[in-house]
């Protein structure tokens, strides 16, 4: 299972749209109501940062992990950004790996190549079948 953010931009949406697994998304607005993963999950995630490396996870991704049951569920983080902004590129990933005790599993630009698509599908198989050999 996906969770996602995107913003109005909506780079990481179609991201995920080309994925074409299954996926929740954090709603953009503060009065929607979260989505409730029952599942572990990887989250997609965008970084905003600005020239200091503040500010690169959004509001709602942090009012989502802020729930102790939907953090709970996290395995792993996969960044956007945007490679102009040099070394914060994609840093949401890194802060979220930190904060949550997990992995960064990938990072693309934008909204992605096909390459890259290729690639988290591919790790994304990886990565399932390692977590369900460990976990059981």
């Amino acid at each position: 299972m996906l969770v996602y953010y995107s913003s109005r931009s909506g780079n990481t949406l179609r991201f995920v749209e080309r994925l074409g697994l299954p996926a929740l998304r954090i709603p953009i607005s503060p009065k929607a109501a979260m989505p409730d993963p029952r599942a572990p999950y990887v989250l997609i995630c965008p970084s905003y940062a600005d020239g200091s490396g503040r500010g690169a996870v959004a509001k709602q991704v942090i009012r989502f992990l802020n729930d102790p049951q939907r953090r709970a569920g996290i395995r792993g983080v996969i960044a956007s950004g945007n490679r102009n902004f040099g070394s914060y590129f994609a840093c949401a990933g890194d802060l979220l790996a930190r904060k949550c005790n997990i992995p960064v599993l990938y990072r693309f630009e934008l909204a992605g190549l096909d390459s890259d698509i290729a690639r988290v599908r591919a790790g994304l198989d990886k990565f399932w079948e390692m977590e369900c050999s460990t976990a059981t």
